[in-house]
């Protein structure tokens, strides 16, 4: 009996690649075309809804379509469908944005983007889900830790918000207005009431990997405990990282308890070494981050550390019921923006 003939391994590897390949374009280019059709129907209900005079037709219009679509089609154009359709053609009533972006986002992306209330929320939302490529999963965890809210950008003034989502939608430019936050949600270390800084900085390090994914997008780590000599004296940095995408070293102090303002002065020295010593050709200054379990808003205020590279967050190692963050978070965007207002009067 003769043996079958060797074949090449390489053969295999390239066959199954191809295979592969073809079926990931063919799920992107079902998806793009459902995205589509959902949208043609959204448009197709909203005008023939329009038509109607009282809010009841509209409803009457949906129920009886639901019921001959699911007769002809299945289960999955029920009026829960359709009301989704509808909400798609109402937020994105643009043709041509719909067509550039079905081939990026799924479905299930724009379904977590419609129902967003707040249109600055939603633009952020979709410029990072398709800058970073976010699945599904990522997105929707991101809108429900709301992190559009706990970011630096969120706390300016909506010209400076629809500037810089412009910015990264069109040219994948992202600053540290993209990246800050504040609270960062540290719930996950699962600290006991009491600990100590190097309790806090131990846990990180376990959790790394998740430390990592709060801190934000382009983070790598680079020491703990950073030590520089100067004047024949030692101080170290607790925890030391780099962005690539603002092209920067980040140290970050950690505290337990509320900030002072001693803070500054310590972060400043510490940035000022790191620029000397250790800043590249080509990178940007390093920037400092001071995690305090509490803020001082008037002393950090008054030391105006937004100008000097130095961001100042709380962070929460248990997380409050979500409608207490939501009041809070809102209250810390109206604040800030108040603040800004004031210093334009001025």
């Amino acid at each position: 009996m003769s043996q079958p003939p060797l074949i090449d391994t390489s053969l295999v590897v390239e066959v199954k690649q191809l295979i592969q390949s073809a079926k990931q374009r063919a799920v992107v280019a079902v998806n793009a075309e459902l995205t589509l059709l959902y949208w043609q129907v959204g448009k197709r209900i909203a005008d023939e809804v329009l038509k109607g005079e009282r809010a009841e037709y509209g409803k009457q219009v949906i129920d009886h379509l639901a019921q001959n679509l699911t007769l002809a089609f299945g289960k999955g154009w029920n009026k829960k469908q359709l009301h989704h359709c509808l909400r798609f053609a109402e937020i994105f009533p643009d043709p041509e944005i719909v067509s550039a972006l079905r081939r990026q986002l799924s479905w299930t992306h724009f379904k977590c983007l419609i129902y967003l209330d707040d249109s600055l929320k939603r633009e952020f939302y979709m410029a990072m889900a398709l800058q970073e490529r976010w699945s599904t999963r990522t997105l929707a965890e991101r809108i429900d830790k709301q992190l559009f809210e706990r970011t630096a950008l969120s706390r300016k003034p909506e010209e400076t918000i629809i500037h810089e989502l412009a910015m990264l939608h069109e040219q994948g430019f992202v600053n540290e207005n993209l990246i800050l936050k504040d609270p960062y949600l540290l719930n996950f270390l699962d600290l006991n009431d009491s600990y100590l800084e190097k309790d806090l900085e131990d846990a990180i390090l376990r959790e790394l990997q998740q430390f990592l994914l709060e801190l934000g997008s382009g983070f790598s780590f680079v020491a703990r405990q950073y030590r520089m000599q100067i004047d024949n004296d030692d101080f170290y940095i607790d925890l030391l990282f780099y962005n690539r995408k603002l092209k920067r070293l980040v140290a970050i102090d950690l505290k337990v308890g509320n900030f002072k303002a001693e803070y500054k002065g310590q972060m400043e020295l510490y940035l000022r070494w790191l620029a000397k010593y250790e800043q590249e050709a080509g990178e940007n200054p390093p920037l400092g981050i001071i995690l305090c379990t509490g803020k001082k808003q008037e002393q950090i205020e008054l030391l105006e550390l937004d100008d000097t590279g130095i961001h100042v967050a709380e962070y929460l190692t248990e997380l409050p019921p979500k409608a207490v963050l939501e009041q809070r978070l809102h209250q810390a965007m109206l604040n800030a923006r108040r603040r800004l207002d004031n210093r334009q009067i001025e």
